[in-house]
């Protein structure tokens, strides 16, 4: 019973990170039918790749002095793909120190 009450509110505040670091469709699956790890890292990765693409459009349109962008938004942009890209470093720095862990284990 104790496992369950502090796994939830840990498992809700992953998926709250990784919704604002990934996007909406980062998600921690729910149960089997929820997909697979490779296929979430795929998704994040996409995500990351598209918020980095959008602030370099947005950053090109700014630098040609187009009307419709301002400085604010093509700032904003910026540090959102920075953001993510960083988030993105910091779980694969994660993910490879776990994985040596793992494989560093006596049997």
């Amino acid at each position: 019973m104790e496992l369950t009450r502090v796994a939830a509110p840990a498992a809700n505040a992953l998926d709250g990170i990784a919704a604002a670091a990934f996007g909406p469709s980062a998600r921690a699956p729910q149960g089997k039918e929820g997909g697979d790890f490779a296929s979430l890292v795929q998704q994040s990765l996409a995500h990351v790749n598209a918020t980095q693409a959008q602030a370099d459009s947005l950053g090109h349109q700014y630098q040609l002095d187009q009307n419709d962008v301002s400085l604010e938004d093509a700032m904003i942009s910026l540090q959102k793909a920075n953001i993510s890209f960083q988030t993105t470093v910091q779980v694969r720095n994660k993910l490879v120190s776990a994985y040596n862990d793992v494989m560093n284990m006596q049997l």
